[in-house]
């Protein structure tokens, strides 16, 4: 069956593997059920901005218009630097968003998906945001209060340990073997005496698999304006991205692209 519709990110249950979805239109599409399957996708050519609906010729930050990508909080400097947030200075591009996103409790956590890296998230999207980064694993190390706080702390800590995951690694499950119980105790001596209070005493490791026949053969980054017909066997779904045998689809990159999946 053909569906017609406007990407949005891919949607996920925490599950033994995860569980994904596809909105396109009003059909929520379980992708899991797809997996081996040759899958077809088209490009139709229109492009719409995610957030104010408006048809536009080029997205920008995944999914936005040009409007959108300068006036919205969501796409401000401070939410990929979150030790920049102004939300206390009173210059928060959206002050409800700033108080729903940031003014709450946040995590620092490491999360393993190629190598360990240091990151943060709001302490009520943790799951979300390591299945988004294709984590294997995850452990919460500080609980702060606040967006700007865990910022200040993960700015600190990535000079001593990797901030980033290779996609190419976490794909191709090229994965560290390190023990992300023993990389906390190495970082306990770096973290500096003000932030101490924040430090978790509970040492909870989580742990996700994610729906994949096998490895991708082809490492090529799949891209819509270039290739507007993909048609290739579905052998995972990973982070935001779907595996074929053809090479790899980013489904955020792509937010805000009109296709027509067939599965």
């Amino acid at each position: 069956m053909e569906q017609i519709g406007y990407i949005q990110p891919l949607q996920h249950e925490p599950s033994n593997p995860v569980i994904y979805h596809l909105t396109l239109g009003n059909e929520r599409i379980r992708l899991n059920e797809a997996l081996g399957n040759t899958i077809q996708i088209t490009f139709l050519g229109e492009k719409a901005c995610s957030y104010c609906g408006r048809k536009i010729k080029k997205t920008y930050n995944n999914g936005s218009c040009y409007p959108c990508y300068i006036n919205r909080a969501e796409n401000d400097l401070c939410i990929v630097k979150p030790e920049l947030c102004h939300y206390q200075a009173g210059t928060c591009r959206d002050q409800a968003f700033g108080e729903k996103h940031c003014m709450q409790t946040h995590y620092v956590y490491l999360a393993l998906s190629s190598d360990v890296k240091i990151g943060i998230t709001r302490k009520t999207n943790a799951f979300k945001r390591w299945i988004d980064q294709g984590a294997i694993s995850a452990i919460p190390i500080m609980e702060v209060p606040t967006r700007k706080i865990a910022g200040e702390i993960e700015a600190h800590l990535a000079q001593y340990i990797k901030d980033k995951t290779n996609w190419r690694k976490m794909l191709k499950n090229e994965i560290s073997d390190e023990n992300l119980l023993e990389v906390r105790e190495r970082l306990l001596d770096h973290i500096p005496p003000s932030y101490s209070d924040y430090l978790l005493s509970e040492k909870q490791i989580y742990e996700f698999t994610y729906p994949q026949i096998s490895a991708p053969t082809k490492m090529t980054s799949l891209n819509l304006d270039k290739q507007t017909f993909i048609s290739g066997k579905l052998l995972g779904i990973k982070a935001q991205y779907l595996i074929l045998d053809q090479g790899v689809l980013n489904i955020r990159k792509h937010t805000g692209y009109k296709i027509a999946l067939q599965c």
